[in-house]
């Protein structure tokens, strides 16, 4: 073997016992899987349109679409944050509201977030996953980025919703089976002028103890008024693995 192809091998990769040259997984020194920075390749990938893959789906696309404030209530896989998401990229993108502001409950399960590193939103970071999967979706990571931090999108802990106006804002509450009675009536004072709502959550999906759920409730109080949409999705709207709607069906 040539003293070049040995300094070849060297800069690219390594010879195995065999005789074979073994390279490296990762030899581009600007990426790595592990690196957030990933998302400049995936932002190609995007989803633009979305389309509904039931007959539950469309009935809340609609309802979004037409209402200022809609409730979505079903079993896990059925769409209802991704749509909900989807609705508020949308609006966002027409220029039809100027921020997204997204809360969900912080069900702590035996770590209080004031003893988790990092600032408010790396704190909540791990209770949103869901919802930041779903703007990186339609958005692409480096633009989610970018609106959150310019405040386009904002991140907003229940607890910390109290007394705020929202207007020209299109406001997700997700997971709402974890928050009482008296956070959503809190939370749903909060509407403001030309904003929309979408509060979402599976009352059978609550992690607080029995009773104390006030999504059921408040579902079953808003649905006779005409100007606000209460969706209830069903097992045949699950669009995640057949076995889910099974699983559902005897758990």
């Amino acid at each position: 073997m040539s003293k070049k192809t040995k300094k070849n091998y060297n800069e690219k990769g390594r010879m195995h016992k065999s005789g074979n040259v073994i390279h490296p997984a990762f030899d581009d020194l600007d990426w790595h899987p592990l690196d957030d920075e990933i998302d400049g390749r995936r932002d190609k990938s995007y989803i633009k349109t979305v389309k509904p893959r039931s007959d539950g789906q469309r009935g809340l696309m609609e309802a979004i679409e037409s209402h200022n404030l809609t409730v979505a209530i079903g079993p896990a896989g059925t769409g209802k944050t991704y749509l909900a998401i989807c609705a508020a990229v949308d609006a966002l993108e027409k220029g039809s509201v100027e921020k997204i502001i997204l809360s969900r409950p912080a069900m702590e399960a035996g770590e209080s977030l004031g003893f988790l590193p990092g600032d408010m939103h790396e704190k909540m970071a791990p209770y949103l996953r869901p919802l930041y999967d779903a703007l990186g979706d339609r958005m692409g990571g480096k633009k989610v980025r970018q609106y959150m931090d310019e405040g386009t999108i904002e991140i907003a802990p229940v607890g910390f919703m109290r007394g705020r106006t929202l207007n020209n804002a299109f406001i997700v509450i997700d997971e709402a089976q974890n928050c009482t009675y008296g956070q959503l009536k809190m939370l749903l004072s909060r509407l403001g002028w030309n904003s929309t709502m979408v509060v979402t959550g599976d009352p059978d999906q609550s992690d607080l103890l029995a009773g104390i759920s006030g999504l059921s409730d408040i579902a079953n109080r808003l649905d006779v008024l005409p100007n606000i949409a209460v969706v209830k999705l069903a097992q045949q709207d699950i669009v995640r693995h057949p076995l889910v709607a099974e699983m559902l069906d005897v758990l």
